[in-house]
């Protein structure tokens, strides 16, 4: 793997130890929020259905304790509105995880995705089948979306297969690589095979997914093995690399990790993912530019939106966790918004 020296910026996002949280760092932490938050809310001033200017800016900033005037969330509301009547109610004919990504997004800026403009948009994940279509990410953000807020499994009468929450879990655990990990295709056409090397954002996601689960003893055995590969493959400067980044450490990989260690209740200075004394924060951080932005990866001078969302959300990940409230995806503490 190719080791990148990271760009010390401790005079910009002073070096944070959390959980547990000294009140200077969290000072701290809460200045790095704050940043990145005004500086997605200048870059997106009209959050549109989307992986980028939309639902991942919506859920970094709903869960956040910025200041954002309900008229912005209101404004996101109106925009999937439109797009629902555009589309005549299919977000995607193949891919569902445009689905629950807005089903997370409406959930945390406290509307019901259950009616918009008529749709219920929980609807498709339960259809098993074409959830699991499009791969692993499929049964990921199923479950992600319909735990946020406990929704029901929807019946849906055209499904082949009725899906349940058992079955995603079934699906998921099956795919497991023999590394412990997991990645986008893995067993996606039957047995995973032993050459298959999982990768650190999937298998993130998957432990993201799987939180909620982990009184499964299978369930239990999975994350374990999944917490000893991402130990094990985290870089020197408390990095990691996603095989779609051609082994150079991102702003995103961490950032899924981090995610997953706060949705588990496990401290994101645990010993096992601090290498050389680098934490996974001091390294998320590390991707940071003084205006509140965040670069992809540390060998580029290029800030990315992308990066920005993912960072803001992992950190406020990591802020709600040192005030012991509910995690990212668990969202029965959101605000509920009304619509004018």
């Amino acid at each position: 793997m190719r080791k990148l020296f990271m760009i010390l910026i401790s005079f910009i996002f002073p070096v944070i130890s959390v959980l547990p949280v000294s009140a200077s760092n969290q000072i701290n932490l809460d200045a790095a929020i704050s940043q990145t938050a005004v500086y997605i809310l200048s870059r997106v001033q009209h959050p549109e259905v989307g992986t980028v200017g939309g639902e991942w800016a919506i859920i970094a900033l709903a869960r956040s304790n910025h200041p954002v005037p309900d008229a912005y969330f209101q404004r996101y509301f109106r925009a999937v509105e439109r797009h629902v009547q555009e589309q005549n109610g299919v977000l995607h004919n193949r891919r569902l995880t445009e689905y629950s990504r807005v089903v997370l997004a409406m959930t945390a800026a406290g509307f019901d995705p259950r009616d918009v403009a008529g749709v219920d948009l929980t609807l498709p994940l339960g259809d098993f089948e074409r959830v699991i279509w499009q791969g692993i990410n499929g049964s990921i953000f199923a479950l992600l979306a319909l735990d946020s807020l406990e929704y029901a499994v929807p019946i849906n009468a055209n499904a082949q297969t009725q899906a349940t929450r058992e079955l995603y879990v079934a699906e998921i655990l099956r795919r497991q690589t023999f590394d412990g990990g997991w990645n986008m295709t893995a067993g996606i056409n039957g047995n995973v095979g032993r050459n298959e090397i999982g990768d650190s954002d999937i298998t993130g996601m998957v432990l993201q997914a799987l939180a909620k689960y982990q009184d499964n003893p299978q369930v239990a055995g999975a994350i374990d093995r999944a917490l000893t590969f991402l130990s094990r493959i985290q870089d020197n400067y408390g990095g990691f690399s996603s095989n779609h980044s051609n082994d150079v450490s991102s702003v995103e990989s961490v950032a899924q990790v981090i995610v997953a260690l706060v949705e588990l209740g496990i401290a994101v200075d645990d010993p096992r993912f601090v290498k050389n004394g680098n934490t996974l924060v001091d390294n998320l951080l590390s991707f940071g530019n003084p205006n509140g932005s965040f670069r992809h990866t540390n060998d580029s001078e290029l800030s990315s939106l992308m990066a920005a969302e993912q960072a803001l959300y992992a950190l406020v990940a990591v802020r709600r966790a040192a005030e012991g409230k509910n995690s990212l995806y668990r969202m029965s503490d959101r605000i509920e918004r009304g619509i004018r």
